[in-house]
């Protein structure tokens, strides 16, 4: 033995990590959009949520990220507390699968030949060939995450074979016979160890594959190694709380104690069953047998699926216990404080489940802006206090979801890479500024309504009509922008812009208006700059539906991204047909509404 040979095995560990980490992150970020759209899908059927937890991850490689993801899902109120059981349970058999790769190491090749492609020694070369090959000479859709996928799986075998050609060495020169006796003589140590290197790794399929590795030296027994198994779990377990409990709600952070109180459970269960099945002689034949790395994987799955079998048909009661332990929050005074907690930190390596948190308080301040303009306008016609009240603490409601929403994206802006997920980024950025000036220039309009009311004022009534008039326009403006935004609909998008120039000739013309009035003495100086004021608050809301137009049309056509300038110049420019077609439809139909006030019908 020499120190070049704990060199090798601590960089054979090292390589084993990072490749763990890098498939996993590849593999995570390659199924973010299938992953929301499985795990909002979930159902009240325990089963179901128990598939589907394995499934997703066997799919991301880490049973902490799946528990993590449902842990932000349930503060989302995506889903319940109560359909998170079944997840956590899945989530916990499922981290398995990883083991039954590593157990590759063990395939023999010697008789067939073709299995030798199969053998981790001509996998991982073949894994790294093909990742480098997608990630520098390819450029089709997600080619670099696959070849991330690929990288990490040829690094981590690689390390792994590294850390085995170590451990052979150091056990030939007896290195680890002091650890190996204490293993077999002191379950409860075992049971530490495995806890502590799990916690320290933040990984139970880490600390699962170390073990195989170990196996190579022939003097890990199954006396020695169940222990350490059941203790692997604790200490993943425990990683999952903290993080799920990082500033979370109390239903996230019981997501977290739902998976200590399994995980406890199956501590329970398996020195139980192992005890017992001891006295009754079952384990006999491997008691004292050395183990491999497939003995290794085979009794993680068994111990995990026999448990959460065992268990099934009360998991329902760790969810009065983690009531019980984790108590209620203190009631928000927010009103849309159940949508902002949504905006999870947890969701930040998953950017599809971030991104549809931030779409719903997007959906909410919009709603927000839409239903203050119409408030607003209302107290023109009829002044009430109590819904100038509403419009004004409205207005905050929205300033905090823009708060709210900004930081949030900042904060996901280092985890996002993809050129769709930028460009997603780029339009949720834009459209929370261009929501909360919707709400500014209600809160404006509503400022108006209060002065009218306060000076004991109002406009004459041909000056109402033509308030009437301009408001149906701009509801009009609202509603295509509100489906172009919700729907993603480029033709809605594409009918703002006519109804814009037409929101410009209107309020120019009532501008006209009103100034004749002035001269013929039917307005005073005051009523005719409140008027203006409106007037000019009216084409802003008119140019914000404008600008969040053109950022659903920049996501939907990239190519005019950046370029929007030149896009709006063609639609202007009077060659457009759909802009020339529609703008003519809504000009004459407002204009006629007007001619029909001067003509007192």
């Amino acid at each position: 033995m020499s120190i070049f040979n704990v060199i090798s095995l601590f960089g054979g560990l090292a390589l084993f990590l990072y490749g763990m980490r890098l498939m996993s992150s590849g593999l995570k970020e390659g199924s973010t959009g299938t992953l929301k759209r499985i795990m909002e899908k979930v159902t009240n059927n325990l089963f179901k949520a128990f598939l589907l937890g394995l499934l997703v991850t066997a799919i991301i490689q880490s049973s902490t990220a799946t528990i993590v993801i449902t842990s932000g899902l349930v503060a989302a109120n995506i889903i319940s507390l109560k359909q998170s059981i079944g997840i956590i349970v899945g989530a916990n058999v499922g981290t398995t699968v990883t083991g039954q790769i590593i157990r590759l190491m063990d395939l023999n090749a010697s008789s067939t030949a073709w299995l030798q492609f199969f053998k981790p020694a001509t996998l991982a070369p073949i894994a790294l060939i093909a990742g480098i090959i997608l990630i520098m000479f390819m450029k089709f859709s997600k080619s670099d995450i696959i070849g991330q996928v690929l990288m990490g799986f040829g690094i981590l075998f690689t390390g792994l074979m590294n850390m085995t050609n170590a451990v052979t060495v150091l056990s030939d020169s007896g290195a680890f016979n002091p650890l190996f006796s204490i293993l077999g003589d002191n379950p409860f140590i075992g049971y530490l160890i495995g806890s502590g290197v799990a916690f320290v790794l933040q990984s139970s399929s880490a600390t699962i594959g170390i073990l195989q590795a170990f196996s190579v030296s022939g003097q890990l027994f199954f006396k020695s190694i169940y222990s350490v198994i059941v203790g692997i779990y604790l200490g993943d377990c425990l990683t999952t709380w903290i993080v799920c409990s990082i500033g979370a709600k109390a239903d996230a952070k019981r997501v977290g104690v739902v998976n200590i109180l399994f995980n406890l459970s199956e501590t329970v269960l398996v020195f139980v069953g192992v005890t017992l099945a001891r006295q009754f002689g079952l384990l006999d034949g491997i008691w004292n047998a050395p183990v491999n790395s497939g003995v290794i994987a085979n009794t993680n799955t068994i111990f995990n699926l026999s448990c959460a079998l065992i268990l099934f048909p009360i998991v329902r009661q760790y969810e009065k216990l983690s009531r019980i332990l984790v108590k209620d929050d203190k009631t928000s005074n927010k009103k849309y404080a159940t949508v902002v907690a949504g905006l999870d930190e947890k969701f930040y390596e998953t950017p599809a489940l971030a991104f549809s948190s931030c779409y719903k308080v997007l959906n909410v301040q919009f709603d927000a802006a839409k239903e203050n303009i119409n408030r607003a306008f209302e107290l023109l016609y009829v002044f009430d206090n109590k819904k100038l009240k509403e419009i004004n603490e409205e207005e905050d409601n929205i300033d905090y979801l823009t708060d709210k929403g900004e930081k949030y994206l900042l904060g996901l802006n280092k985890y996002i890479s993809d050129d769709e997920h930028l460009r997603i980024m780029n339009e949720y950025h834009n459209l929370l500024i261009q929501f909360e000036r919707l709400g500014d220039y209600a809160a404006n309009i509503a400022e108006a309504a209060e002065k009218l009311h306060n000076d004991g004022i109002s406009f004459t009534e041909e000056a109402y009509k033509e308030l009437t008039v301009i408001r149906q326009l701009i509801n009009e403006v609202l509603n295509y922008s509100e489906i172009a935004f919700k729907k993603r609909d480029l033709p809605s998008a594409n009918n703002i812009e006519p109804l814009e120039e037409v929101v410009d000739d209107l309020t120019e013309t009532l501008h006209d208006n009103h100034l004749k009035r002035l001269e013929k003495g039917n307005c005073n100086v005051e009523l005719g700059t409140i008027f203006l004021n409106l007037l000019s608050d009216i084409e802003r809301i008119s140019d914000t539906c404008s600008n969040i137009g053109e950022t659903i049309v920049a996501r939907i056509l990239p190519q005019y991204a950046g370029k929007m300038h030149k896009y709006m110049t063609q639609l202007h420019e009077g060659n457009n047909e759909f802009f020339n077609t529609h703008y003519k439809e809504a000009h004459d139909k407002y204009y006629q509404a007007l001619e029909e006030i001067v003509e007192g019908k």
